[in-house]
């Protein structure tokens, strides 16, 4: 409990630092989140089983915040890391995979067509940008993340998973895939009223509901 309030004290400051365009500030205090909750989950969990995938997912998503506090200069190599994220999440989510259902099938309908719209969007704003190079990265991640999202919200529906660690999970997911949904809008699409603090505010929820409902379920 004290590691997960320890990330929610620089998860704020991230926050607030952003809010103020505080760089040195949030340049401390957001690769801290993550590295809080890598202790977190690594100390309850070690490196055993799923949790290996989950701490990959964590360290890669550390190192593509450290890339994205450059901004815009290394948005592609921070994609690139948070990718791989999102690629250990699925992983971890996925062992062992959750069985198939109706339920299953509904909700990959829904994120699909959901996600779809999205990168209809974002994709037709690249094009009026001139941005075509970003098309297959942007639809790669988008298809990638959505997985991630599914992947997590099927723990639902899993007997084999604690109600409260389901749902954690599950919470957590989806706000993470709607930060990045805020992130790519406000870097492709148009302006949000303070949209940093909404994209980073969603992140780190998103990261600690995660890391909360693991070490809940596997601990």
């Amino acid at each position: 409990m004290l590691y997960l309030f320890a990330a929610l004290i620089f998860a704020a400051l991230t926050a607030w630092a952003t809010w103020k365009q505080n760089r040195g500030l949030e340049m401390v205090a957001k690769p801290a989140v993550m590295i809080v909750l890598l202790a977190y989950v690594w100390g309850a969990l070690g490196l055993e089983g799923a949790a290996v995938w989950f701490l990959l997912g964590m360290f890669f998503s550390l190192v593509g915040d450290m890339l994205l506090l450059s901004l815009d200069r290394l948005f592609s190599f921070g994609l690139a890391a948070f990718l791989l994220a999102q690629v250990f999440y699925i992983f971890g989510f996925n062992s062992p995979a959750s069985p198939v259902s109706l339920w299953g099938l509904i909700l990959a309908l829904v994120i699909g067509l959901g996600s779809a719209r999205v990168l209809k969007r974002i994709l037709s704003a690249l094009a009026a940008q001139g941005q075509a190079n970003m098309r297959i990265p942007i639809v790669v991640y988008g298809a990638v993340i959505s997985l991630m999202l599914l992947s997590a919200m099927l723990k639902l529906s899993d007997p084999a998973w604690k109600a409260g660690a389901s749902a954690l999970v599950a919470a957590g997911a989806f706000l993470f895939f709607l930060s990045d949904i805020v992130l790519a809008w406000l870097k492709f699409v148009t302006p949000i009223q303070n949209g940093r603090v909404i994209n980073i505010g969603l992140y780190h929820l998103g990261q600690m509901c995660i890391a909360a409902g693991l070490v809940m379920q596997l601990a």
